[in-house]
């Protein structure tokens, strides 16, 4: 069985309600992947305060805000799994996307707060931070941009979908795994 039910995970009230819908109907959440986010990139002398805040928000405070709901539930339960996605940009940085990369690295403190908070009652809390991924949002690239990343990148392609999702598979199958952050970049050159 499977529903598809929208929440702004941005919005601390609208994530309560989210998931207090999900355990009246369900009873339970044994595992949550946090996995949206956006981006608004810019120089940082340049970047306004509202695009900061929008990746932040979404980003960031998404996480927080879906972590800080689904634990109450899963506390009670006694077990659960939980992934959030980072990037290697909030490992290494990037210019233009300072606000991404600080939501981001954001995302990897919160995930080994989390994991030391909840490992008593067999809640495991792990990140993941995927390179350069196949999306309509890298798709969107010009070819000389897209070269010149494939170029810095081992295996010479992006990565896929599948990749990233067969990767988190791997983490959520592992019980001992905690507070671990995994990237997967293809042999990225960061530098």
């Amino acid at each position: 069985q499977a529903d598809i039910l929208q929440c702004n995970v941005a919005d601390f009230d609208a994530c309560e309600a989210f998931f207090k819908a999900i355990a009246e109907k369900y009873g339970r959440v044994d595992i949550l992947v946090n996995n949206a986010g956006v981006t608004k990139d810019g120089l940082l002398m340049k970047m306004s305060e509202e695009d900061f805040s929008r990746v932040v928000d979404t980003n960031l405070k998404g996480t927080f805000n879906c972590i800080r709901h689904v634990s109450r539930m899963m506390l009670r339960q006694r077990s659960g799994r939980i992934i959030s996605l980072s990037s290697v940009v909030g490992l290494r940085g990037n210019a233009g996307q300072a606000n991404y990369a600080a939501s981001k690295a954001g995302i990897i403190g919160l995930t080994k707060s989390a994991a030391k908070e909840l490992a008593s009652r067999g809640i495991t809390v792990n990140a993941i931070a995927p390179g350069f991924i196949e999306t309509p949002w890298h798709s969107a690239r010009t070819q000389e941009s897209y070269d010149r990343i494939n170029r810095k990148i081992a295996l010479h392609r992006f990565g896929t979908v599948e990749e990233v999702a067969d990767m988190a598979y791997a983490v959520l199958s592992n019980g001992y795994m905690n507070g671990s952050v995994v990237d997967i970049h293809g042999g990225y050159d960061y530098f």
